[in-house]
């Protein structure tokens, strides 16, 4: 037989079978060992580990950038701290769906906390570690006080009765003159470890002296709220937050307590705060003025927390480099650079970078929110509900 007529009597048993002759096989040809590109492995160990990565890299940071050991390190230290402090409103508002417009109060209340505990004008002056654990459990007491009354309210109610309490912590300390120092704030707060001695080091004036010790006390304290975050986002009461985030109702017909996770997440929230407060005033060596924890205080955070993406560790500290990092860093580089061009010898504000500072950051915030509204870095259950929703 021909291989034409070969063919045609395959053509017409395939025909007969109703078309369900097999297909060709093809045989994939064997892949190279290492056919996995080197990127993508990369990608992946820096998704799954990315805080230890983060965690090596600004620990070298000094040793390369001389420039930390001076204003930059400050400005850095000032940015773990503002970390610390949307983590902690992370929980409010990511994790249990609570809106929150008070977490400066609590951060105040740190700051403050830690200053009677520590200045000579007081008596205790029990030392940073001692004062630090003692602010942090009292300010989660407080949040314990602010939340049992508002256990049966949310959304807007709740928004208003956490700024109103913000504002009212605000005015407490302006106006305890005798305790707080009014407007002057109370100083100087020593710094960590305040007459010690190690090796012959005094570490009270290298605390002083070196911005670099600053930075990695903060560091240090931002690794371990990040580790404790982690953990408490795959515990079980990270579980319930979340649950009780996506349908009250239903988390309490499964038999979890909607009062004592949202009176937990009120703790925690407060008492992370309250230890980005202590950072905060033993950084600055002063509590400051009360105007710096107001409202603005706390809606920053919030776009911080907002703009990097609910619920998201990663995107929160990525929120809040940005945000902060423009304000504190990136605009007085800028200003500074224009001075140094001549390119507004008059002053006017029109050409001055921190004129436009505020119309850049909502202009930012309108975009992102337009076009990614689930955050820059998003937590994966939230990205999936709000794609099915767009979907």
């Amino acid at each position: 037989m021909s291989d034409s007529e070969t063919r045609r009597a395959d053509s017409g048993t395939s025909r007969r079978n109703g078309g369900r002759g097999q297909a060709p096989v093809h045989v994939a040809e064997p892949q190279a060992a290492g056919a996995v590109p080197v990127l993508e492995s990369l990608a992946a160990v820096l998704r799954q580990r990315w805080d230890m990565v983060a965690l090596v890299v600004l620990a070298l940071a000094p040793l390369v950038v001389p420039a930390l050991g001076g204003a930059l390190g400050g400005q850095v230290t000032t940015l773990f701290i503002y970390c610390i402090l949307a983590l902690g409103l992370n929980v409010m508002v990511g994790y249990t769906g609570l809106v929150h417009l008070g977490i400066a109060a609590f951060f105040g209340i740190g700051a403050y906390l830690m200053a009677i505990l520590t200045v000579p004008m007081y008596p205790f002056q029990i030392g940073f570690l001692a004062a630090t654990i003692v602010s942090v459990l009292a300010t989660a007491g407080i949040g314990l006080a602010l939340g049992a009354p508002t256990l049966r309210l949310r959304g807007d109610y709740l928004a208003i009765v956490t700024l109103g309490f913000g504002e009212v912590v605000k005015v407490t300390l302006r106006n305890l003159e005798q305790i707080t120092g009014g407007m002057k704030g109370l100083n100087p707060v020593p710094p960590p470890g305040a007459g010690v001695k190690i090796g012959g080091i005094d570490l009270g004036l290298a605390f002083a002296i070196d911005p670099r010790w600053f930075y990695y006390l903060t560091l240090l304290a931002l690794a371990g709220v990040v580790v404790a975050m982690r953990r408490l986002e795959q515990s079980r009461l990270g579980r319930a937050w979340v649950a009780v985030r996506e349908d009250e109702l239903a988390a309490s017909a499964m038999g979890i307590s909607a009062t004592r996770v949202k009176l937990s997440a009120f703790a925690m929230s407060s008492a992370v705060a309250g230890l980005a407060g202590c950072l905060y005033a033993a950084s600055l060596s002063t509590t400051a003025d009360p105007n710096a924890y107001d409202f603005n205080r706390s809606i920053m955070v919030l776009c911080a927390v907002i703009l990097g993406g609910l619920g998201s560790i990663p995107g929160t500290i990525l929120g809040v480099a940005i945000l902060v990092g423009f304000d504190t860093v990136l605009a007085p580089w800028a200003d500074s650079w224009i001075q140094q061009m001549n390119i507004n010898p008059t002053g006017s504000s029109l050409l001055s970078f921190s004129g436009w500072r505020l119309a850049i950051f909502g202009l930012a915030l309108v975009l992102v929110m337009r076009y990614r509204p689930e955050g820059l870095v998003p937590s994966r259950r939230l990205a999936a509900e709000l794609h099915e929703d767009h979907a």
